[in-house]
C-alpha cells in the first residue's frame, strides 16, 4: 500500500477559484497520476484557511484575503463526486484551539492534517507575512518557537497526520540557519509528539523547495520512530504532476529506517498497512 492525503485540487496561487478546480475532471486527474505511481489510497486535504468559515477560528489578514469557499461545498463535493478520501489541512493556531475543535467537528473527516504554519502572526513559509523578516530575532530563537509550537500541535489532540515536520527549514540557505547539530531543536516538539502518538508525515514536498530535502530530516524522523509514532506518506501536490513525486527517494528513506507500514485513514480512525 502507498498513500498520498496531502494534496491539493488547486494551486495557491491567485484566481485558483474552487469552481474550476472542484470538478470530478480534475479530480480524475489526480486519480489517472495515482494509479500510475501505484497509489492506493489518494485523498485531498485542503487548505482550511480558504473557506469563509474559518473566520470564525482567526482573522489574520492572510486568512481574510483566502477565506472565499465555502467548506460544506467542499466536503459535499468531495464525498458526493469523487472517490476520494476527505481530508482538511488545519492549521495550529495558539489560543484557538476550541474554535478550531468546533470547526473540525462540522464534517465526518476522513483525517485531519495539522500544520505550523505560524509562529504567532508570521508565517514560516508564505512570503509578505514572514516571522524572518523580524531579524532582531537570531535563527536559533526562531527555530526554537517553531519547534515547541509544533509539539503543542502535537499535543492538542486536534490532529491526526502533523503535516511536513520541519517546515522551518524550507528557505534553505535563503534564510537564516541555526548552527550546529539541529536535533535540540527536534527535542523541544518530542514531548507533544510522543505523547500524542501522532501519525508523522514523511513529504516529498520538500524536494521541490529551496531547501531540496525530504520532510522531515532523517535524524528528526528517527526520534519521531523512537517514540513510537506511525508514518503518513505524502507529496503534498497541488497540481496532478506532483502526486507521489519522487517516491523512490522517500521509501528509500524509510526502509533505510526499518519502516515497513504507513498509516491508512478512515473516518479518522487509523490501521496500518504494509508498504508495497
Amino acid at each position: 500500500m502507498l498513500t498520498d492525503y496531502h494534496l491539493h485540487l488547486r494551486p495557491d496561487d491567485p484566481g485558483t477559484d474552487a469552481a474550476r478546480y472542484f470538478t470530478p475532471a480534475n479530480a480524475e486527474r489526480y486519480r489517472i497520476v495515482a494509479e500510475e505511481r501505484g497509489i492506493g489510497e489518494l485523498g485531498c486535504s485542503e487548505h482550511i484557511y480558504r473557506f469563509a468559515q474559518a473566520l470564525e477560528v482567526w482573522q489574520h489578514p492572510l486568512w481574510r484575503e483566502s477565506a472565499t469557499d465555502d467548506l460544506d461545498d467542499y466536503a459535499g463535493f468531495v464525498r458526493e463526486q469523487t472517490d476520494l478520501k476527505l481530508g482538511i489541512e488545519a492549521d495550529f493556531v495558539v489560543g484557538r484551539e476550541d474554535r478550531m475543535a468546533t470547526l473540525l467537528d462540522t464534517h465526518g473527516w476522513d483525517y485531519v492534517v495539522g500544520s505550523v504554519h505560524f509562529v504567532g502572526e508570521h508565517a514560516v513559509d508564505h512570503d509578505g507575512y514572514e516571522i524572518w523578516d523580524h531579524r532582531s530575532q537570531r535563527p536559533d530563537e526562531l527555530w526554537r518557537r517553531y519547534f515547541v509550537t509544533l509539539g503543542e500541535a502535537a499535543r492538542s489532540g486536534l490532529f491526526d497526520i502533523l503535516a511536513h515536520p520541519d517546515l522551518v527549514k524550507m528557505w534553505g540557505a535563503r534564510r537564516p540557519v541555526p548552527e550546529g547539530d539541529l536535533r535540540r531543536f527536534y527535542e523541544l516538539a518530542m514531548d507533544g509528539i510522543g505523547e500524542s502518538q501522532i501519525a508523522v508525515e514523511v513529504s516529498t514536498a520538500g524536494l521541490r523547495k529551496p531547501v531540496g530535502e525530504l520532510y522531515p530530516a532523517p535524524a528528526f524522523l528517527e526520534m519521531c520512530l523512537e517514540a513510537g509514532c506511525p508514518v503518513a506518506l505524502s507529496s503534498d501536490a497541488h497540481v496532478p504532476g506532483d502526486v507521489g513525486r519522487d517516491y523512490d527517494r522517500a521509501l528509500e528513506l524509510l526502509e533505510s529506517l526499518g519502516v515497513t507500514e504507513l498509516a491508512v485513514f478512515a473516518g479518522r480512525e487509523r490501521r496500518m498497512e504494509a508498504i508495497g
